[in-house]
């Protein structure tokens, strides 16, 4: 039977997980939004005299915080503070089951309340400091 072609995935499932051992995973807190997962690389630039435009090379890839937004309530930022600032594995499931992939890293993150606005929702930030590179890989078979 032929491969089915897909032409693209929705966000739906996606979620959010820590774990501070890397077995044991947890969901953070339900997402909104969620960051690129990776970053351009440094330029090096190689131009000598001869060249007639810069050139350059590959660095090392550039990574900003990874800011997710979430839905604030109190209870849902007073879960994600108590986990702030302390070395843990991040997991991003995309799709049910990570059926879409499944981003791992390690890092640290922060929570803040977002701004306000009249008739808008009260949403926050989590911004992780990652420590390591991204990894997106399938996900586990599913066994029965």
């Amino acid at each position: 039977m032929a491969d089915v072609v897909v032409k693209a995935v929705s966000t739906i499932g996606t979620i959010l997980e820590v774990s501070e051992d890397g077995t044991t995973w947890e969901k953070l807190c339900k997402i909104k939004k969620y960051p690129a997962l990776g970053g351009a690389p440094e330029q090096l630039e190689t131009t000598d005299m001869e060249d007639e435009v810069q050139t350059f090379i590959p660095g090392v890839q550039s990574m900003d915080a990874m800011e997710f937004t979430a839905n604030y309530t109190l209870a849902s930022y007073k879960a994600v503070k108590a986990k702030a600032m302390t070395a843990l594995h991040y997991r991003l499931k995309m799709g049910k089951n990570g059926k879409d992939g499944i981003a791992t890293w390690d890092g640290q993150h922060s929570v803040y309340a977002n701004e306000g606005e009249v008739n808008g929702v009260r949403e926050m930030t989590i911004s992780v400091s990652p420590s390591t590179k991204i990894e997106i890989t399938d996900p586990e078979p599913v066994t029965s």
